[in-house]
């Protein structure tokens, strides 16, 4: 059934069709939670009576197209989850682009322990292309954009396929704003705290008994990004996460440990710099320095990335129009 044209602020009515009562409730949510969740997604407002939805707001057409396309997958019931991932691709891939099963048409598939992994915006597509097509990736952008989560994907899939023998990944030791003076326990147990999302995303990515054996074995490898100073790092997949707190000798000295059979990416959001006050950042100098560099790839993300609660991007959106007034 066709949507009834409306007049701009008159709301968009449609009414789903053929109707199945278990299928809609898969749709809805418990208490219309999915439906809640696609108006904060897309900023409308939603009125519902059974099968017949009535839309207010800029984006309602979108909104229409979006609840057909999660009504046709909801023969099983749709978590909270699939309903915020969608919205995100539906909002950066034309509905038509996307299969049945919400994947989209192209894209790298990955190896890895979630086999519906794959990138969910334009940006991110091109980012895992980059990152297969390129031995040192740059990818900047603000939280939630998946910078470090698909690189670290990227990292698992290059492992199980035999491309590296191993991966490493690493990131600044620099407090987020605050003192938190002498942490207790040994070197492993002071560092931990910082190299905690590492860690997430490979347990998320491959289980935590297979990482703390491959951990045992060394074939996989998380330290603070002081340790890479005098080594090469070869036949390894090498990840430089919250890239944005490095000092710019600290980006020349990883850059420069990249060996033979290697790949390397590094991530950052240039909003978060945690250094202190004056201190340039070696992210920031390396993106004007290696501009143009062959070999090198660079991946900018913006706030259509995110891939976080739908509040998540309009969050960095105010920040970002309060830093430009």
């Amino acid at each position: 059934m066709k949507t009834k044209p409306a007049p701009k602020n008159r709301p968009i009515e449609f009414a789903l069709a053929p109707v199945d009562n278990g299928q809609l409730a898969n749709l809805c949510g418990p208490l219309d939670e999915n439906i809640r969740q696609i108006e904060t997604g897309f900023d409308v407002v939603i009125r519902r009576r059974n099968e017949r939805f009535s839309i207010t707001g800029e984006r309602a057409q979108l909104t229409a197209d979006a609840i057909r396309h999660f009504y046709a997958r909801a023969r099983m019931p749709l978590s909270v989850d699939e309903i915020q991932l969608g919205l995100i691709e539906l909002s950066n891939v034309p509905v038509r682009r996307i299969s049945a099963d919400g994947s989209p048409a192209d894209g790298p598939q990955l190896i890895t322990r979630k086999s519906e992994l794959h990138g969910r915006t334009p940006r991110q597509v091109a980012y895992l292309k980059a990152i297969q097509e390129h031995d040192i990736t740059f990818g900047i952008g603000p939280a939630g954009t998946g910078k470090t989560y698909l690189a670290v994907a990227s990292a698992v899939d290059a492992f199980e396929r035999d491309l590296v023998e191993r991966i490493i990944l690493t990131r600044p030791a620099v407090e987020a704003g605050e003192r938190l003076g002498f942490l207790p326990g040994d070197l492993t147990q002071k560092i931990d705290p910082y190299l905690r999302p590492l860690y997430d995303a490979l347990y998320d990515l491959m289980g935590h008994d297979r990482v703390s054996k491959l951990y045992e074995k060394h074939a996989i490898e998380i330290a603070p990004l002081a340790f890479m100073r005098g080594r090469t790092l070869n036949h390894a997949f090498i990840i430089l996460d919250e890239a944005q707190n490095t000092t710019p000798e600290q980006m020349k000295m990883f850059l420069t440990r990249i060996g033979i059979g290697a790949k390397a990416v590094v991530t950052g959001d240039i909003t978060q710099i945690d250094l202190p006050k004056g201190q340039r950042s070696g992210l920031k100098e390396a993106v004007e320095v290696l501009d143009g560099v062959r070999g090198l790839a660079f991946t900018h993300f913006k706030k259509e990335d995110v891939v976080r609660h739908p509040l998540v991007a309009r969050i960095v959106d105010a920040y970002e129009r309060q830093q430009a007034s």
